[in-house]
């Protein structure tokens, strides 16, 4: 009788300990999340915040992404070089800036391919014009495939902008208005950097852009795209495409918070015969973007409508949290005005590309993970170049990574 009181009183005051645990770890995490509200700089601001509590996919490492030209491509760029970089992943580097665009990707091109001591690579992001049985060579045959799509009208219009001084066709057209009014007057086919011109995602997915178009023909190529791309995005809407890819890839929240990156200092808006003329004149690509369109809202539906309107709002409320720590101004500024290299955005075309100003009051670790945020992609590109060939020669040992180190210092 006595052994069971006694047994009676360990649980009971087992019970007590534990019921007094949980209030101090209750009590400690509302504390928490006070501080951290009053202190932008709290370490805990820059850890990862977690959307799947219950995780039971493992994150996806190899990755290949179709940087399609003037669709959101270099912030999503950003997105892979951060996660690359943090996880110690090898990129396929290029030996300059792209993949002897626009010529077809070749794995020749790719640095350390043929070299006896070949690396493993775990992503492929940079520019080039998809051509997938080279691409196959290169990567693992487990790999996420991705792109991303945008309206050829208003991606037409930034074209214009941003190649105008080596198009053919742009430089003999003098306004984008008589561009748009006549085009066939100014574009020959063959002709220097047309691809810019015309049908310009049909090209980077490695198709003729000056094929004729016919339902069958374009049909045919949406479906081949829809047979190797595991997702396809679009940057009218990508905030919900950001979503998508995080659970495609299993990723954290914070591994797809991004600030926009190579932005022009204004866009043009267009008229509405504008807008159809334009994508009259792009109808290969403007077949791909209706039909993509439909089937990326079907993965919305899939995912959940209403859970996508939670996971978007987390996701700006994130950006927005990580702006106010990290951004000197909540808008963007004019390159000149940025007075460190290392993010000063390339300048290329007729209108500013704009940047962003890191605030100049935050501790070595914040203002590091902030940078990795705002480095532009050829910037980025040429750090993790430098770290996986020391010297301009691969050498697999060199690879280690120092989350935190590089950028900064």
């Amino acid at each position: 009788m006595t052994m069971r009181l006694l047994h009676l009183c360990r649980v009971h005051v087992l019970g007590l300990g534990v019921v007094g645990l949980m209030a101090v770890g209750l009590t400690i995490q509302l504390l928490g999340i006070h501080f951290l509200r009053k202190s932008p700089q709290n370490p805990s601001v820059l850890r990862p915040v977690s959307s799947t509590p219950s995780q039971t996919c493992l994150p996806k490492r190899h990755i290949v992404f179709l940087k399609t030209h003037k669709t959101a491509g270099s912030t999503i760029l950003n997105i892979l070089h951060r996660y690359g970089d943090r996880n110690g992943l090898i990129f396929a580097m290029p030996f300059k800036y792209q993949f002897s665009y626009p010529n077809l990707f070749h794995s020749r091109r790719v640095k350390g391919y043929s070299t006896p001591n070949r690396p493993s690579y775990d992503i492929l992001c940079h520019h080039m014009r998809f051509n997938l049985p080279e691409v196959r060579k290169v990567m693992p045959s487990d790999s996420v495939y991705f792109t991303i799509l945008r309206d050829p009208a208003t991606m037409a219009e930034s074209s214009f902008s941003y190649y105008r001084s080596v198009s053919s066709a742009f430089k003999k057209s003098p306004s984008f208005k008589a561009f748009i009014a006549n085009p066939s007057k100014y574009y020959q086919p063959g002709e220097r950097s047309n691809h810019y011109a015309r049908n310009l995602l049909w090209f980077d997915l490695g198709f003729n852009p000056d094929a004729s178009f016919t339902e069958t023909l374009a049909r045919a190529g949406a479906r081949a795209v829809e047979g190797i791309f595991n997702l396809v995005l679009f940057a009218e809407h990508f905030d919900e495409s950001m979503i998508l890819l995080k659970e495609e890839l299993c990723w954290e929240l914070d591994d797809v918070v991004s600030f926009k990156l190579n932005i022009r200092a204004a866009a043009k808006p267009l008229e509405h015969r504008e807008i159809e003329k334009l994508r009259a004149w792009n109808s290969l690509d403007w077949y791909l973007y209706t039909y993509f369109n439909h089937t990326f809202w079907e993965k919305v539906k899939n995912f959940g409508t209403t859970r996508m309107d939670k996971e978007v709002k987390r996701l700006r409320e994130r950006r927005q949290e990580l702006a106010e720590l990290c951004l000197a101004s909540s808008e963007p500024v004019k390159a000149e005005d940025i007075k460190d290299d290392s993010i000063k955005p390339f300048q290329f075309g007729q209108d500013k590309i704009m940047g962003w100003a890191i605030r100049k009051d935050l501790r070595y670790n914040t203002r590091t993970r902030c940078l990795q945020m705002v480095t532009p992609e050829l910037q980025y590109k040429d750090l993790l170049d430098t770290r996986q060939f020391p010297g301009g020669t691969w050498n697999g040992s060199e690879l280690a990574v120092t989350p935190g180190k590089r950028i900064d210092g």
